[in-house]
């Protein structure tokens, strides 16, 4: 039975500690979701643990870890649902050439460093536990992920949405989550059929998800437009019997990938990806959702995943040599890859260089990403640590390279330039 006293004291001192670091780096000029990733580095074994072991081992007992983890993971399905939710197809039609090349690039040439790196990584931080295949696929597709809501977020509080970088910016990132989380699915289908897990084979798990794909797209989408309809009715409002029907729909597609063998993640994504797109059905809907998962559970996903972050494991020179490699090839995979493709497609050197730096940002979506490869065995804790500081590190660098990039003069003369391309629009100010 769940210590209930000591989860309420879990769940308190991680949203105070996720609310002030993410506060801190604000001021730095960082996105507060990178302050939030900070905290839960912090209250693991990596410093509070370090610091304080007996307050650590009272506060974070190993058997009280999974009732956190169960809360984390209701808060990430929801998540994940909204970032399926905040796709919209209009970016990839309106964008269509540019992000096309730009975001298969973006995809390649990371997915492709990340599996050579795999043939120097393997021997040295894996062992035949796990099959070499699975390992560098794996690799590939954690290398080649964008965070789609964090880049959001940047674009926004910077004003660059309205600019060409920041629109093929946002439909390459929707191009990758979409192409990333099709390449994982493929990923944990292979590595839990060769593993051994118990549950269906290969064959079965693939052919099963394209099928339950197909059905989600085509008629659960044409079923999924009655809540439009619905929602206007209501005067554009989501109702409580909504809302309930809704939840049950990304609760019955996380357990159906669940259930495939696949991931209950990859079912939460989909469900929000075939929801109705009307613009206010969509703010309705996420400010529905988004304020308790942002502020309340995903600072536990946060905090859990800082507890299986041990970075007193990267020690030694060698180490932390790995640990500098993978940094480096992630940078030169995602933002060069970008950078190049945007360039061959006749974007400046400067905008293509700031979208490259952009299309670098990994954030949260490359801290689930780690944790479905520690959870299904396919990475070591002492990679999962590395992993872990690779993505904090090519997030917090975002910020700073897009200022000197691309600073705030060059964004005013591009938004000027779309006030003039669309006369009845009013510049926004920066």
């Amino acid at each position: 039975m769940p210590n209930l006293l000591l989860l309420l004291v879990q769940i308190g001192v991680v949203v105070v500690a996720a609310r002030m670091v993410g506060v801190l780096f604000r001021r730095i000029h960082q996105p507060q979701v990178m302050g939030e990733m900070v905290a839960g580095i912090l209250l693991g074994p990596s410093l509070l643990g370090w610091a304080a072991p007996a307050a650590s081992a009272w506060l974070f007992p190993p058997a009280s870890l999974g009732f956190l983890n169960s809360l984390s993971q209701i808060g990430l399905l929801v998540f994940m649902f909204l970032v399926g939710l905040e796709l919209n197809p209009r970016l990839l039609r309106e964008k269509r050439h540019a992000a096309v090349v730009i975001s298969h690039a973006s995809i390649v040439v990371p997915f492709m460093l990340g599996a050579v790196l795999s043939l120097f990584l393997y021997p040295r931080l894996s062992d035949d536990s796990v099959g070499f295949t699975g390992f560098a696929l794996f690799m590939g597709a954690a290398m080649s992920v964008t965070a789609f809501p964090v880049l959001a977020r940047i674009l926004t509080e910077r004003d660059l949405l309205r600019t060409r970088v920041g629109a093929v910016t946002i439909a390459c990132a929707a191009v990758d989550d979409v192409t990333a989380w099709c390449i994982l699915a493929g990923v944990v289908a292979l590595v839990r059929a060769t593993g051994g897990d118990a549950g269906l084979p290969v064959w079965a798990t693939l052919g099963g998800s394209a099928a339950f794909v197909l059905l989600m797209l085509f008629p659960g989408r044409m079923l999924l437009a009655g809540l439009e309809r619905r929602f206007q009715r209501r005067g554009d409002t989501v109702t409580q019997d909504m809302l309930a029907v809704i939840l049950l729909v990304a609760l019955a597609s996380a357990w159906a990938t669940e259930w495939l063998g696949i991931h209950a993640l990859f079912g939460a994504f989909l469900a929000g990806a075939v929801m109705p797109k009307n613009d206010l059905f969509v703010h309705a809907l996420t400010e529905k959702l988004e304020d308790v998962t942002v502020v309340l559970l995903l600072p536990l996903f946060f905090a859990f995943t800082g507890l299986r972050t041990r970075i007193g494991l990267v020690e030694g020179a060698e180490m932390w040599m790995f640990c500098g490699l993978i940094v480096l090839v992630a940078v030169a995979g995602k933002w060069g890859g970008s950078s190049l493709a945007a360039r061959a497609t006749g974007m400046p050197w400067r905008e293509a260089g700031a979208l490259g730096v952009l299309m670098n940002t990994r954030g949260l979506m490359e801290l689930v990403i780690l944790n479905i490869g520690l959870d299904i065995g396919v990475i070591s804790p002492a990679l999962f640590a590395m992993m872990v500081m690779m993505a904090l590190i090519t997030t917090f660098m975002t910020s700073p390279l897009l200022e000197l990039i691309y600073p705030p003069r060059l964004i005013r003369e591009a938004d000027d330039q779309a006030a003039r391309a669309e006369p009845g629009r009013v510049r926004v100010a920066v």
